[in-house]
């Protein structure tokens, strides 16, 4: 599995123990770090950009950590076929993926500390999409985006 991740300036030290933690658990982790090209970039156009990325099928998993996880959730859904959310919790990092079938997690550095954030970043790429009941429910998402975005 190919994972990409990035973060703002709330989150600098968190983005390396989460780099530091999946690369030594074997995964293929590839670090934007848009910052080091454009010092001023907000996390906007820093989770923008990791999210194009998914969408173009770069990366199979995205990573992206600020202050509260919130805006990169948000600026993440911006991209049609991206699905993003903000998880604290290993539950909802789980269902994210199982229910939702989201490529996008979000976090923030100032809500959790480094070894819960390894923790949900691992269940998170443990789990997998279940389909069953949930699938209509992931299938008129999809649907209601491509109206959103008028196609």
């Amino acid at each position: 599995m190919k994972i990409v991740i990035d973060c703002d300036d709330a989150a600098i030290g968190l983005k390396k123990v989460i780099i530091d933690h999946l690369t030594k658990a074997g995964a293929e982790v590839t670090d934007l770090d848009y910052l080091g090209t454009k010092k001023d970039a907000f996390y906007p156009e820093i989770g923008y950009n990791l999210a194009l990325k998914i969408q173009d099928g770069s990366f199979e998993r995205g990573i992206l950590i600020c202050g509260t996880g919130l805006g990169m959730a948000m600026i993440a859904n911006k991209v049609e076929g991206v699905y993003a959310g903000v998880c604290h919790d290993v539950f909802s990092a789980e269902r994210l993926r199982k229910s939702n079938d989201a490529q996008v997690l979000t976090m923030g550095a100032r809500v959790i500390g480094p070894e819960l954030a390894k923790t949900i970043v691992t269940a998170w790429l443990a789990s997998e999409f279940q389909g069953g009941g949930s699938q209509p429910k992931v299938d008129q998402m999809r649907q209601l985006e491509k109206q959103s975005f008028g196609k």
